[in-house]
């Protein structure tokens, strides 16, 4: 069978024989062809092997000088990439770029700073343990989002950084025909800071084509104090105008929570004890892996990563869509009023779509991308 039955291999057909090719790019093998992987004789860990030789690990790793762009991975044929795992050992996350290009287009459809793609948009380790995306303990970022091509793959990693990264990174794929209805994988990342009042913070915009989206991903860094998730997400498919055609009633909601993710409001609120703040957690389809609070001294604001993977739920789309959401918060006013707020907010959307990719917006100089 074809590598393409439903979503791929799960625990139902795990058992199944197939005709695709199993194949890995890694520095050991930067083409990813058979029979050619721990061959190198010099590489950055050669000192290390001396006395052992060809075969033993060599070349764990790359560096990227400031400035430059890799090519980590340029698959030619038909195929889908079915696992991503890096781990950059220096560097800014937000200033490692990381892009993807489909058969042959010159626009990405991918580009994105690799911790916000990873769900780590702080630039700091954070457990996120979900279906789509895996962070684990020692910064290690494993993406199963499935990518599939007909032509070609391309993967780019773009250092902004004034000093040299080390990536150590394993891309697993197969080589196997592509069904006629699979589309292809793309994220888009945007940042707004500080957010201007009483405008919706815009996730996506400008995505033209067949398809349906699959994800968000959320580094959102409040500047006033007080509960901040009351906005709305809101989806305008297929030529919607002022009224979207989806329309969420809560951020913490959108994020599967509830509640301001504060299980012990109510019984403080009733003049109880109660569990005090926010509450982290990691589900398959949506958390809130991290939340960054203030420590009275440097760290003035509280900041939250939050994922929502539409895996169940796709929100399919014919020609176009849009995604926004606002944030909004509480007036200290007795009448209880929404107070519309000026966040720092950066984001990922992730959806599937029919080629061409649209051309995104330019992303922000290295400067705008800076976690500050």
């Amino acid at each position: 069978m074809s590598e393409f039955s439903g979503l791929g291999l799960n625990l139902g057909n795990l058992s199944r024989l197939s005709t695709a090719k199993s194949r890995s790019i890694s520095p050991e093998n930067f083409t990813g062809e058979k029979g050619k992987g721990g061959m190198a004789i010099n590489g950055p860990a050669a000192n290390a092997a001396r006395g052992l030789g060809q075969g033993w690990k060599i070349s764990p790793y790359i560096l990227i000088d400031a400035g430059k762009t890799f090519t980590l991975a340029d698959i030619e044929g038909e195929g889908a990439i079915r696992q991503i795992w890096m781990t950059l050992a220096r560097g800014k996350w937000r200033h490692t770029i990381l892009r993807i290009y489909w058969d042959d287009q010159d626009q990405p459809s991918v580009e994105c700073p690799a911790g916000d793609f990873f769900a780590c948009g702080w630039e700091e380790y954070a457990q996120v343990s979900s279906l789509a995306v895996c962070v684990n303990p020692g910064r290690a970022f494993n993406c199963y989002w499935e990518m599939p091509f007909r032509k070609r793959a391309r993967i780019t990693m773009e250092n902004l950084s004034d000093e040299q990264i080390y990536v150590y990174y394993q891309i697993n794929y197969a080589l196997t025909a592509v069904p006629e209805d699979c589309a292809y994988f793309h994220a888009q990342f945007r940042r707004t800071n500080p957010l201007p009042y009483k405008q919706d913070y815009t996730i996506l915009d400008g995505a033209s084509g067949r398809g349906h989206y699959v994800g968000t991903y959320m580094a959102w860094g409040v500047n006033n104090s007080g509960w901040w998730g009351e906005g709305e997400i809101k989806f305008f498919l297929d030529g919607d105008k002022e009224f979207p055609t989806i329309c969420g009633t809560g951020t913490e909601d959108y994020f599967c929570g509830a509640y301001n993710f504060d299980p012990g409001g109510f019984k403080r609120a009733a003049g109880q004890d109660g569990i005090p703040g926010y509450v982290e957690f990691n589900t398959p389809y949506a958390g809130l892996p991290q939340v960054i609070r203030p420590d009275g001294v440097y760290k003035s604001q509280t900041r939250f990563g939050l994922y929502r993977w539409h895996i169940m739920d796709p929100i399919r789309f014919e020609t176009d869509l849009r995604v926004t959401i606002q944030a909004l918060g509480w007036r200290t006013h007795k009448d209880r009023q929404y107070l519309p707020l000026q966040d720092d907010i950066a984001s990922v959307a992730f959806w599937y779509q029919t080629l061409p990719t649209a051309a995104f917006p330019a992303l922000p100089d290295r400067d705008y991308l800076e976690v500050i």
